[in-house]
């Protein structure tokens, strides 16, 4: 076994394609397995709207987040198996949060697939569809988008949802102030203002009334120390302990996510290599611009695995 310490980073929502996990399912029992539990708890049929779509409805906040957080942890029980390795440290991109507390053992998996269904149910519901929505802006300072968004409507019509990376900030709001957004940051010399594929504006004061509905939801788990460090969305610090749990993760709902913090928290923990688990490639890219020095790689498929573990000597 190699001596690198590794971070774990999960997937979040805007990652899920039709065809994720199938690899996964095909290749591993235990992964079969984590999908039955998955179906159980949910309550929905996620292999069929994993492997087959349609993308509209996968694309459903309440479909999407149980159906990313299996996938996210499926690839994390194989690698796990696989290497044999307790990570360093481990965060998700807001979603993907759910998925490294279960990896931690902080909350049970079953328990978290029911969270956030419901944690999906309730953003969906404080937003009707069609009233908001998110977009990427590339090549701007953080500092630049922030400004945008107060001329555009101020934090309840518009505002920053994540600091993904130097460079490129999310924003979240009203269609009409998205608009205004848009405009303006093409204006201000933005490379790119890219439309997300998610079907609410997320991790802004609109969300609010999700927050608190979700508090007696989280407050009702009885949620555990992480057995390795994890580091919060909200706060891009280590999660003190299991009693700060369900605080976090309702604020998160309707706070923006310092990915870019969180990331470089995770490296100032002492890891030197990242692994993404769950569809895409986004978090790899997010972590090279953010910690350019230090090793990413992805997971999301057998073939991936087996590339990171010939890379790793077999382990780490």
């Amino acid at each position: 076994m190699g001596g690198a310490r590794y971070g774990l980073m999960f997937a979040g929502q805007g990652a899920q394609q039709v065809g994720m996990g199938k690899a996964l399912y095909d290749a591993y029992p235990l992964v079969r397995d984590l999908f039955a539990q998955a179906e159980e708890a949910s309550g929905l049929p996620l292999r069929d709207l994993c492997f087959d779509g349609p993308a509209e409805r996968l694309t459903d906040t309440e479909v999407a987040q149980p159906a990313l957080l299996t996938v996210d942890v499926a690839a994390w029980r194989v690698l796990e198996r696989e290497s044999g390795c307790v990570p360093a440290a481990a965060a998700g991109l807001s979603l993907g949060e759910y998925a490294a507390l279960v990896a931690a053992g902080a909350v049970g998996f079953s328990d978290a697939v029911r969270l956030v269904r419901a944690r999906g149910r309730l953003m969906q519901e404080a937003v009707p569809r069609g009233e908001g929505g998110m977009l990427a802006i590339l090549g701007l300072d953080r500092e630049v988008v922030e400004g945008l968004c107060r001329e555009a409507g101020g934090p309840n019509e518009v505002a920053p949802a994540n600091y993904n990376c130097p460079g490129q900030t999310v924003v979240s709001g009203r269609h009409a102030a998205l608009a205004r957004v848009r405009e303006a940051a093409t204006a201000a010399g933005a490379r790119r203002a890219i439309p997300l594929e998610v079907s609410a504006p997320f991790h802004m004061t609109l969300l609010g009334p999700a927050r608190e509905a979700l508090r007696p939801l989280l407050g009702a788990i009885a949620w555990r120390a992480p057995a390795f460090p994890v580091v919060a969305n909200l706060t891009a610090a280590q999660v003190p302990d299991a009693a700060s749990i369900p605080d976090i993760l309702a604020r998160q709902v309707d706070h923006a996510v310092d990915w870019e913090g969180t990331v470089r928290t995770m490296a100032g923990l002492g890891v030197d290599e990242l692994v993404e688990l769950g569809p895409g490639r986004a978090l790899a890219g997010f972590a090279k611009r953010i910690v350019p020095g230090v090793p990413v790689r992805s997971v999301a498929a057998p073939d991936d695995l087996r590339v990171v573990l010939e890379a790793s000597g077999g382990g780490w």
